[in-house]
C-alpha cells in the first residue's frame, strides 16, 4: 500500500518517483538495534530524512523502536513536534539568532557547541520559566562543530550553576567521530577517550549527563565498543551502508528512484545521440528517452556512467543526461520496451535494478550525497505493504 506526497500532482509531474519503503525503516531500525546492543538508537532524521520524508520516516522508526530522533536546526525539530511526534529530539546546529524559546516551549533537546549558545539557551529558559533539554556538543578533534577543549571548563561551570538553579537539565553529553568509516583508526579510540574525560569533569562538578552518544552509522556496525548509552544513526537507517568496502550488514535500502520511460526512436549506424554528440551508435538500435535529467539530481557527469532497468533488463545510458531527460540504448530490436514503461534507476535491487552505491561509485563520492541530491520534479511515493499503512 502506498499514497504519494503533495510536492507535484501524479496527473500533471514528469512521472518520476521516489518510493520510500517504510517497512524498510523499521527493518533496519531493527538490524540497527541489534548491532546498538544495550545502547538506545537515536534516529537521525536531519534534512528532511535525508531527502526520504522526515516525518514519516520518523514514525516508522520510532514505531520499530527509535527511543530518540535527532536533527539538526530547530525547524526540523519543530516539524516534528507539530506532526504530533512527542519522543526526545534533539537538534544540534544553530544560527546566532536561533529561537531556543520556541524549542523549549516545545520540549526540543537543543545541543550547545559555545558559551554564547549557552548562555542564550538559560536565557531563553528564563524567559519561558520552563527548564531547558541540554545537551553539550564536545569537539573532541573533529574541529567542526562543538565545544572547544580550551573552553570546556567554563562551559561546564556554566551549565553547574544552570543545572543548580532549574534553568536546564543535562540531558546529554556527545561528539562526532572524523574516521568512523575506517574502524580501526586511532582517531576513533582518542575521540572516545576525550569525550570520556569531558563527561568526568561534568561529573565532578555534580553535573552528570543522562546520556552519552559517539557513535553513527559507521562505529554503530563496525565499533560496539563505542556505543556507550546511545547510538546515533543516519545514512544506515536507510539502507545505505556507510563502510560499503564491509557490505550492507543486512540493511535494505528505503529509496527507490524510477521514471517513466517517454519516447522511443530508431537511430541508425552512425547516428550520434544528445548534447555535443558524446555518443554514436555503433550499429542500428533503438533509444529510450526517460524523462529525468540533473535537474531531478541525475546530475550531468553521471552521463554515460549508469543503467537503468525496464522489464528486468539493464540498459545503458547514452549520451550526455539532460536538464529533464536521458537516452538509454535498448538495443537493435527495442527488446518489447513501450512508451509509459517504468525505468527504475537505483533501488534495493529486488528488480535488477542498480543500487545507489553503485552512482556513488561512478561520481566518487558517497551514497548519501546520491539520495539527499534527489529534487526537482520527483514525485515520493510512501510504501508499506507488509504493514498495510501509508504515511502521507
Amino acid at each position: 500500500m502506498g499514497c504519494d506526497d503533495e510536492r507535484t500532482d501524479p496527473r500533471t509531474g514528469s512521472g518520476a518517483v521516489a518510493s520510500v519503503d517504510l517497512d524498510a525503516v523499521a527493518h533496519n531500525v531493527h538490524v540497527l538495534q541489534q548491532f546498538a546492543g544495550d545502547a538506545a538508537v537515536m534516529a537521525v532524521v536531519k534534512a528532511d530524512g535525508y531527502n526520504h520524508g522526515a516525518v514519516e520516516v520518523a514514525r516508522a522508526a520510532v514505531a520499530a523502536g527509535a527511543q530518540e530522533l535527532g536533527v539538526t536546526t530547530i525547524g526540523e525539530a519543530l516539524e516534528l513536534r507539530a506532526a504530533g511526534i512527542t519522543v526526545p529530539v534533539l537538534a544540534w546546529l544553530h544560527r546566532t539568532d536561533s529561537d531556543f524559546a520556541a524549542a523549549i516551549a516545545q520540549q526540543v533537546g537543543i545541543a550547545v557547541s559555545t558559551a554564547a549558545q549557552l548562555d542564550a539557551v538559560v536565557d531563553a529558559a528564563r524567559r519561558v520559566g520552563r527548564t531547558a533539554d541540554l545537551s553539550l556538543k564536545i569537539d573532541t578533534g573533529l574541529n567542526r562543530n562543538g565545544v572547544a577543549e580550551a573552553d570546556l571548563d567554563d562551559v561546564l561551570d556554566t551549565t553547574a550553576v544552570a543545572v543548580a538553579e532549574g534553568t536546564v537539565r543535562l540531558t546529554g553529553m556527545f561528539s562526532h567521530l572524523a574516521c568512523a568509516d575506517e574502524p580501526g583508526h586511532p582517531a576513533n579510540d582518542a575521540q572516545a577517550e576525550r569525550l570520556r574525560d569531558a563527561v568526568r569533569r561534568s561529573t565532578r562538578r555534580g553535573t552528570p549527563p543522562a546520556v552519552v552518544h559517539l557513535s553513527n552509522s559507521a562505529a554503530t556496525l563496525t565499533r560496539p565498543d563505542l556505543g556507550f548509552d546511545m547510538v546515533r544513526p543516519g545514512i544506515a537507517l536507510y539502507g545505505l551502508s556507510p563502510v560499503p568496502e564491509l557490505g550492507t550488514f543486512g540493511l535494505r535500502p528505503v529509496m527507490t528512484l524510477s521514471a517513466q520511460v517517454a519516447n522511443i526512436k530508431k537511430v541508425s549506424e552512425g547516428e550520434s545521440v544528445s548534447y555535443g554528440y558524446t555518443w554514436t551508435a555503433p550499429a542500428d538500435t533503438v533509444v529510450a528517452l526517460v524523462a529525468l535529467g540533473y535537474a531531478d539530481g541525475v546530475v550531468r557527469r553521471l552521463s554515460g556512467r549508469f543503467e537503468v532497468t525496464i522489464g528486468g533488463r539493464r540498459y545503458p545510458s547514452v549520451g550526455r543526461v539532460c536538464m529533464d531527460q536521458f537516452v538509454v540504448d535498448l538495443g537493435g530490436g527495442g527488446s518489447g520496451v513501450a512508451v509509459g514503461d517504468e525505468a527504475l534507476l537505483f533501488g534495493p535491487g529486488d528488480r535488477g535494478e542498480a543500487h545507489a552505491q553503485d552512482w556513488a561509485d561512478a561520481l566518487d563520492t558517497i551514497s548519501y550525497e546520491v539520495v539527499t541530491g534527489i529534487r526537482g520534479r520527483v514525485r515520493r511515493r510512501f510504501v508499506a505493504a507488509h504493514s498495510g499503512e501509508a504515511t502521507k
